[in-house]
């Protein structure tokens, strides 16, 4: 609008004054094309969609669904009308062209005003206007512009519409009779004049034949471009006419509107005479409420749409047309909501903050809805201090009914009674974690986990299949030390015996006298009462199944280690409960018995024990193979003799000398821990698991060949329960193909389990001990773990060059 204002008044005053070849007055006479152009219909449509808001949010809902279903219709009209008015520039009348490019510019001026600023200023007006009256009064005037509004005709004015047809009907002739060839007389004559020209003009005359040609290619140019802008029109028109029509929309899109609101209304009023009766029959004043007391119906039904605020404060999302009471008769409904309303954008959605509840008020609401998703962080933070039990922290998650919000809630709350700055713990990722096979099985307090990365060392043949064994670990070379190992075992393969031992408890027992405490001790070792032990032992678990009783007496204490096959489970908690059942049992016999411990340390579990290396615990596994006296000198870079007398020297005379139960061998450990934190198992059991004893022989026709054994009396492992159940080491256990129970042979995936470690051990084992006989442990150290990278972050990696192996070593890949 400012534009063609502004051209006009800016060409008034001369008619000399020239714009793009055109004069001023030309411009002036355009005008009224603009105004036949503006269509208030589109402006009328958005007003009464605007109008049709209870309050400032329905506003700006209505106006965006207005525009939404609109837009497209409103393109399509712009463009049809540009198109048709646009076919006058082309007509070649100069006038003509004139009237058209203002056309098309005012249709495209009133296109850019009313998809930009007219809605912008319309929920600007409504805005101000809402504010500047009360409530009351504001609905009154709102229901009755809205009622005059929604009954007037919404189809455009027929005046209007037909001006429009004979200006296009005009244009579309016009440009029809300038492109009409000229007559036949009129082409006569210009041929005689043509011959009337005398020879002295017939070097111009050849001159122009290249300008006439080139008029001819611009006037088949000119067709082309009347023809692209036909098909254009053909197309558009149909788009428009056949599968969009505004009118039918816009119709559509206000009824809908209005019965919305008409529903709304309905609702609101049924609510409120609700209300005002259970009022009257309680003899109670109305509850008055506000939007920060109110929560939203689909949020009491569903309990969820929690939203994060900040770091600190969890929020609520509430629905703008939607508004319910809480109260102590319950959930009153004030204002209902439609489907279309179901259906609300999140845009559409406000964050509410609120200031903390009383405490009373929170509790109750703990209580009475089983979690706390309504509560926001702080309130949640001042119940669990309050220290009435309610909510203790080490709950929070299952109080609450939402895990990683408690988990977050947690570590705000330690770290401000620890004073340390709140950003302490963003390096420990805690989000997308399933919690849920955390919770009472693996962890408690839980602050986030620790990824730690994973390898593999592999292929391994063991019993004639490959495995790549998975590894978790931060010790540089450790991976790439066992998997050359694995390299060299894979050559004839390993071959492996395992033995199910069982898994054990040993309580501790007090007897008044040790004349009693024998007495005891015969008891349980006959045959008889065994079988009573064991029957009430094996009632505790489908699996659990008691083998013997080893007793041992010191004074009047006795300690009975129970020894019990658990399946595919390591056991532990099997063991514990049928140990605790069978107690019961035997002091129904002798009742001066008293439990002093559950563990007497006689199991021996997660330290070191001569018993466990004698008797075993958990499984028994051995490995063997031969590695070839040319394939030791091309991986290892040395011989059987030199293996073997290190071997000797080292894991048998030196373990020996330190005085060392179960410690046979070079670092079992190390292969031990790595493969139990990627699958699952108890790392802490590594004490007892590595128990390995590491053995060395030359074999073969000539001698040179190397027979290596691998004998692990204790390995305590499982593929069910604990932590096998998280997904990354679920996945790990996998990748073994020995995840859970064996579905017909129970305890044979545990076996196999088993079996793999022990032979990856036996790969450590030989890795290791040719690297000590070569001195390659250092230099394989300072490539892998201490490297200036992870020494310097500053410096910058060394170059493929420098991390050529050293005599003896071999990197990772060429492994």
């Amino acid at each position: 609008v400012c534009l063609i204002c502004r051209l006009f008044f800016r060409f008034r005053c001369s008619d000399s004054t020239n714009f793009h070849n055109f004069t001023a007055n030309r411009y002036r006479d355009a005008l009224f094309l603009f105004l036949l152009l503006i269509d208030l219909s589109k402006a009328g449509i958005l007003a009464q969609l605007a109008l049709c808001g209870a309050n400032q949010s329905e506003v700006t809902t209505n106006i965006a669904r207005g525009m939404e279903v609109l837009g497209p219709a409103l393109s399509l009209d712009t463009l049809v009308e540009t198109l048709v008015i646009g076919v006058g520039t082309l007509s070649g009348v100069q006038r003509l062209e004139v009237l058209s490019f203002i056309a098309v510019m005012s249709a495209l001026v009133n296109y850019i005003v009313f998809m930009t600023f007219y809605p912008a200023c319309l929920s600007l007006i409504l805005e101000l206007t809402h504010k500047s009256h009360n409530r009351v009064q504001k609905f009154g005037g709102e229901n009755l512009i809205r009622h005059v509004l929604l009954q007037e005709d919404s189809k455009p004015n027929p005046v209007a519409q037909r001006v429009k047809l004979i200006m296009s009907s005009g244009l579309f002739v016009v440009h029809v009779l300038s492109r009409f060839p000229i007559s036949d007389k009129e082409s006569d004559a210009a041929e005689q004049i043509i011959a009337s020209q005398t020879h002295e003009h017939l070097a111009a005359m050849n001159k122009t034949d290249t300008s006439e040609f080139s008029e001819l290619i611009m006037h088949w140019l000119t067709l082309s471009l009347e023809q692209i802008f036909t098909y254009i029109l053909i197309i558009t028109l149909g788009v428009k006419f056949v599968l969009f029509d505004r009118y039918q929309l816009s119709d559509h899109l206000i009824q809908s509107v209005a019965q919305e609101q008409a529903a709304a209304a309905a609702a609101a009023a049924a609510a409120a005479a609700a209300l005002n009766e259970i009022n009257q029959q309680n003899q109670r004043p109305p509850v008055t409420f506000t939007l920060s007391e109110s929560v939203t119906l689909e949020e009491k039904a569903t309990q969820s749409e929690l939203i994060l605020i900040g770091k600190s404060r969890f929020g609520r999302k509430v629905r703008k047309h939607t508004l319910v009471e809480n109260n102590a008769d319950g959930v009153q409904m004030l204002e209902s909501s439609s489907e279309e309303d179901e259906e609300l954008l999140d845009s559409e959605e406000e964050e509410v903050e609120r200031e903390p509840r009383p405490l009373e008020e929170c509790v109750q609401i703990l209580q009475d809805e089983g979690n706390g998703k309504r509560l926001t962080d702080a309130e949640v933070e001042m119940i669990v201090r309050a220290g009435r039990g309610i909510c203790p922290l080490y709950k929070i998650e299952t109080i609450i009914g939402d895990a990683e919000r408690g988990v977050r809630l947690r570590r705000s709350m330690v770290m401000k009674d620890a004073g340390r700055n709140p950003g302490t713990l963003k390096d420990l990722p805690y989000l997308n974690y399933d919690y849920s096979k955390v919770m009472n099985a693996c962890c408690e307090n839980v602050l986030g986990y620790v990824p730690i990365p994973v390898g593999y060392a592999g292929p391994l043949l063991l019993d004639g299949k490959r495995y790549f064994v998975p590894m978790a670990t931060t010790e540089g070379a450790l991976v790439a030390s066992t998997n050359r190992g694995c390299k060299a075992l894979s050559i004839r393969g390993v071959t492996s015996f395992v033995e199910d031992i069982g898994m054990t408890r040993a309580p501790c027992i007090r007897f008044p006298n040790v004349l009693l405490a024998a007495q005891a001790k015969r008891w349980m070792e006959s045959a008889d009462n065994f079988q009573r032990i064991k029957k009430a032992f094996d009632s505790t678990s489908r699996y659990a199944r008691l083998q013997d009783l080893h007793i041992a007496i010191d004074g009047p204490v006795l300690y009975v280690r129970f020894r019990a096959f658990t399946g595919d489970a390591m056991g532990m908690n099997m063991l514990s409960k049928g140990t605790e059942r069978a107690l019961r049992d035997i002091q129904s016999v002798f009742p001066e018995m008293v439990i002093i411990s559950l563990s007497g340390n006689f199991c021996s579990d997660k330290k070191p024990a001569a018993i466990n290396w004698i008797k075993g615990r958990g499984k028994r596994v051995v490995c063997e193979t031969i590695i070839p006296a040319d394939k030791l000198e091309s991986i290892f870079k040395t011989n059987a003799r030199t293996l073997v007398q290190c071997n000797k020297l080292k894991n048998m005379t030196g373990s020996a000398v330190a005085g060392s139960i179960g410690g046979n061998n070079a670092h079992a450990a190390n292969m031990v821990t790595a493969i139990y934190i990627a699958t699952g198992q108890d790392p802490a059991q590594n004490v007892t698991s590595s128990n390995c004893s590491t053995n060395m022989e030359t074999c073969g026709d000539t001698g040179e060949d190397l027979y290596i054994t691998c004998t692990m009396p204790s390995l305590e492992v499982g593929t069910l329960g604990g932590g096998t159940g998280l997904p990354g080491q679920g996945a790990c256990l996998d990748m073994l193909g020995v995840r859970g129970s064996h579905p017909t042979q129970p305890a044979e995936n545990a076996k196999q389990l088993a079996r793999i470690i022990c032979a990856t051990v036996m790969a450590g084992e030989l890795s290791l001990l040719s690297a000590l006989v070569t001195s390659d442990l250092v230099k394989s150290h300072m490539r892998h773990n201490r490297s200036s990278v992870a020494v310097n972050p500053n410096v910058q990696p060394p170059t493929p060059a420098a991390l050529t192996p050293a005599k003896g070593g071999e990197t990772n890949s060429s492994s």
